[in-house]
């Protein structure tokens, strides 16, 4: 991250932290007084940077969060998190249990053998370690296996220096038309519950629901309620748009580094795989594949300059992409272009660019370089001026 945002800056992110916070706010009026939010802010916040991004979903609500790793949750705390934090990873060396009890972040257990490590060292200091369990119920990834779900915990409910805060799982396909999947795993997960019976430890906090969940069925709620890519502003699948007016909060915009004039059939870029079919007015911006462009979007992408749509042309290359100009005289040199996200009266969602080179938006958002700084959107100002750093 630069020490200043400089005016000649090529490229950078826009993050709308009031449209994290107005997502989690809708969220929270999905599930309800009863039920937490745990806002998932693993992977930089999903790329939008995550102290900011934590900051924003408590201030609209949000009771808890979730990351993938223990130096994520760390990281966290030294921006001034208070809240409780989960790690989802697996962690299975002693220095991490001293870091869960030192920080007090809360692991989650899978094995009996990270149970087993987890007891030694809470003990070994006379201290007390909450922790989650992890079902797998269809996962086949992370997590204990489902049958023997009940019998961990109840192994753990018999260790001292280790107290079983919550139990939760994965679920595969909450966003997919045919609910059968999720509702195989969710009678799995309550047969555990049922198994515990009355050895259900006092207080457990369940959580199943992801974004999907969340927004399309309270029969998967539970406690707690974990959210990621909805507290984004994206649904989590194109037929569940619109059922909650989610906001996008992130745009990334560049910089128009040079213009040229050139005859038709002229060659773009490395391996000439485009040729101008007319005397064309092309605009080099800079960002590319380093930057967390998808080499893959090459001639199937555009960008945005006062809502209007400038195709791209050519090989996208490192740092740089060109874009056809001919038909938008406006655009200068200088200009700064929306390559995604909302300009004017147009936007360009992570969808669009997941659907044309065969991946998620999941997969979008996290694949922006760190080299791009991520910097606070300012509303009042029109796109071409300075956003603040966040």
């Amino acid at each position: 991250m630069p020490v200043g945002f400089l005016q000649d800056s090529r490229a950078w992110i826009e993050v709308d932290e009031g449209a994290i916070t107005r997502n989690t706010r809708l969220l929270r009026q999905r599930i309800g007084p009863n039920v937490k939010l745990m806002a998932v802010v693993k992977a930089n916040g999903y790329g939008h940077g995550d102290g900011a991004t934590a900051k924003a979903a408590r201030a609209g609500g949000a009771d808890a969060f979730a990351v993938a790793s223990l130096a994520e949750a760390v990281g966290l705390r030294h921006q001034g998190l208070q809240e409780p934090i989960l790690v989802l990873g697996h962690l299975s060396r002693s220095d991490e249990v001293h870091a869960c009890l030192r920080w007090h972040v809360l692991p989650t257990v899978s094995t009996m053998d990270q149970a087993r490590l987890f007891h030694t060292v809470a003990s070994r200091l006379g201290a007390c370690l909450p922790v989650h369990v992890n079902l797998d119920t269809g996962m086949a990834r992370l997590g204990v296996p489902w049958q023997e779900g009940a019998a961990l915990i109840q192994a753990i409910l018999r260790l001292d220096g280790l107290q079983v805060e919550g139990v939760y799982s994965h679920l595969a396909a909450a966003d997919a038309v045919d609910p059968s999947l999720t509702k195989q795993q969710q009678q799995r997960f309550d047969r555990v519950l049922a198994a515990l019976a009355n050895g259900q430890p006092a207080g457990l906090c369940r959580h199943l629901a992801n974004s999907a969940a969340t927004i399309t069925d309270s029969g998967l709620h539970y406690d707690m309620v974990r959210v990621g890519l909805a507290l984004y502003g994206h649904a989590p699948a194109e037929h569940l748009e619109g059922i909650l007016p989610l906001q996008p909060a992130m745009a990334v915009r560049a910089r128009v580094t040079i213009l040229k004039t050139v005859p038709a059939g002229t060659g773009i870029s490395y391996d000439h795989r485009y040729h101008t079919k007319r005397p064309s007015r092309l605009a080099v911006v800079a960002i590319g594949y380093a930057d967390g462009v998808p080499r893959l979007l090459s001639s199937r992408m555009g960008v945005l300059h006062q809502g209007q749509w400038l195709p791209q042309v050519g090989s996208i290359t490192m740092d740089q992409l060109v874009i056809d100009a001919t038909d938008h005289p406006r655009l200068h040199t200088g200009a700064v272009v929306t390559v995604l996200g909302n300009d004017e009266t147009a936007s360009i969602s992570p969808r669009q660019w997941g659907q044309a080179c065969g991946t998620i938006p999941w997969d979008i958002l996290c694949g922006f370089s760190s080299r791009l700084p991520r910097l606070q959107a300012v509303h009042s100002a029109p796109h071409g001026g300075q956003p603040t750093i966040s």
